[in-house]
């Protein structure tokens, strides 16, 4: 539960960021979330969760 929301934290930032920053139009940030609610939806969904919390763990283990 922690991953999923700090992941769509970082992705509203990020989407915030290339709004103001990069010329991101409105509607191009409405497209994408209606594309992401609409993915969660399908039977992709196990998949692309499974993968995003792979990498995670992936970055987790980096030791510095």
């Amino acid at each position: 539960m922690v991953l999923s929301i700090s992941g769509v934290v970082l992705l509203g930032i990020i989407a915030f960021l290339f709004f103001r920053k990069d010329g991101m139009k409105l509607s191009h940030a409405v497209v994408c979330s209606l594309f992401g609610f609409f993915l969660a939806g399908t039977a992709a969904a196990p998949s692309i969760k499974a993968g995003s919390e792979s990498f995670a763990g992936l970055l987790g283990g980096i030791q510095l």
